[in-house]
């Protein structure tokens, strides 16, 4: 989505940036594992067609992708690049086309060091979401996560997420957020330190 294309959300763990050319290399290696794709529900890919992939992601106007690097790696030293910091992504969709304040939000951690812990992902999805309210438009959000995924549910569930529906076929549990007055104050709050900043493929630097 070309919405965020410019845009960098700063953290005290996370940053968010667009996805770009510079950063499939490091995505194509982490989709080689099965155990991603089988989670993502992601098909193989040569890199060119991850290439092809990162572009078609750029123009479509209906999902926002940022990709997460660790912020404590990423600021430890002038010139790091953007790709050896990456730990993962998140994508927002607009899935309804009658209401367009509605997204279903997706995150993937893939090459992040565990003694990071719950506390970054605890700060990433809030950081994602306003992103959402902030650049979307968006008021409500929904994650759909595996049935036997019981640490993500309860992740979700930590950051106001309730459950409104179950799957049986997919084997899926759908939880959502609404942005009532309430809600948009704790995300406020919980964001409070977040700063944006404009991004420049392959420009980017700590401050």
């Amino acid at each position: 989505m070309r919405l965020n294309q410019n845009i960098l959300l700063l953290g005290k763990k996370v940053v968010l940036v667009p996805y770009t050319p510079e950063h499939v290399p490091r995505y194509h290696e982490w989709m080689k594992s099965e155990e991603l794709r089988r989670l993502t529900a992601s098909e193989p890919l040569t890199l060119e067609q991850e290439y092809v992939m990162q572009r078609s992601w750029q123009e479509d106007a209906d999902k926002c992708t940022f990709i997460v690097l660790d912020a404590e790696k990423w600021q430890a030293q002038l010139g790091t690049s953007e790709e050896s910091c990456m730990a993962g992504d998140v994508n927002l969709f607009l899935t309804d086309l009658g209401d367009p304040t509605l997204g279903e939000i997706e995150v993937m951690i893939a090459g992040w060091d565990r003694r990071v812990g719950e506390g970054f992902i605890l700060q990433l999805i809030p950081l994602s979401l306003l992103g959402g309210v902030t650049k979307l438009g968006l008021t409500k959000f929904e994650a759909k996560i595996g049935q036997g995924n019981e640490p993500s549910i309860r992740m979700f569930r930590k950051l106001h997420f309730e459950q409104v529906a179950v799957s049986s076929v997919f084997q899926e549990v759908t939880l959502r957020l609404t942005m009532s007055e309430p809600e948009r104050q704790w995300l406020l709050e919980q964001t409070s330190h977040v700063e944006e900043k404009p991004y420049r493929a392959g420009a980017s630097e700590p401050c």
